[in-house]
């Protein structure tokens, strides 16, 4: 619950987040990571609400499910960044798929901008084990020069739902049709790539091609591919639900 009686009094967790958006403000104002998810959505409405200010940015991945773009653009103070490489020529450049281990997608296509800024996100705890060890302020490992501020990192799925149905705020319509988690599509990271490549077969082709580009490049470039013969025989490897173990023969990052 959003609004909670606790040993030590009432705990508003709403305002919480709001006195902390005031009270970290800086003088140029935040960099706000939008993801156009449930948990932006609530971001960025207590961003407004709080009368702090800031500028939402949407790092465009190439690979992101259509209605949540169409979502993303009637955000009108939303800045939608497009990438300098998209995830097809990722995948050629690198020689190999992106695996859980290996997301190098992530820092070229999503964790990008913000740099020398206090950036809000839409992080919390209860996501994950991992995100559960991180801080409600933190510094970037990678630029020192970055400040993450996790206003609702305290709040469970029910408190955003919660304010999000008491607010009547619009979200994606992917959650209509259950989805828990937005994000690219047939992400390693998701278990649900045969479902996500079947609910949009143009992008799983496009994979499907974009891997036969790979293991072309990869035999040129003097490389094995080991049983692999062709692009369907990636996706298929891909998407299964087995344990990928990395194939130093196969796969190396650093090929390319």
């Amino acid at each position: 619950m959003l609004v909670e009686t606790t040993l030590f009094g009432v705990r508003d967790k709403v305002q919480m987040a709001l006195d902390m958006l005031r009270e970290f403000e800086p003088e140029d104002g935040y960099y706000l990571a939008y993801s156009g998810g449930k948990d932006s959505t609530v971001l960025l409405d207590l961003a407004r609400r709080s009368g702090v200010k800031f500028d939402a940015h949407y790092n465009l991945t190439t690979v992101d499910p259509p209605e949540l773009v169409y979502f993303i653009r009637e955000q009108k103070d939303v800045i939608i960044e497009s990438p300098e490489k998209t995830m097809w020529e990722l995948i050629v450049e690198k020689k190999m798929p992106p695996l859980r281990h290996v997301r190098y997608c992530c820092e070229v296509l999503k964790e990008r901008g913000g740099i020398d800024r206090k950036t809000l996100t839409g992080v919390r705890r209860a996501e994950s084990s991992r995100r559960s060890k991180r801080q409600q302020v933190e510094r970037c490992t990678k630029y020192g020069s970055k400040t993450y501020i996790h206003p609702i990192f305290y709040w469970s799925d029910e408190d955003v739902w919660e304010y999000i149905n008491s607010r009547k705020l619009p979200y994606c319509s992917l959650y209509d049709e259950g989805f828990r988690r937005l994000g690219c599509i047939c992400c390693p990271m998701s278990s649900n790539q045969i479902k996500e490549g079947e609910r949009w077969p143009k992008f799983k082709a496009q994979y499907i091609r974009t891997f036969q580009k790979m293991l072309d490049k990869k035999i040129a470039d003097g490389f094995d591919v080991g049983d692999w013969r062709t692009g369907q025989d990636v996706w298929d490897w891909w998407v299964s639900p087995k344990p990928k173990n990395v194939d130093e023969v196969q796969l190396t990052i650093f090929e390319g």
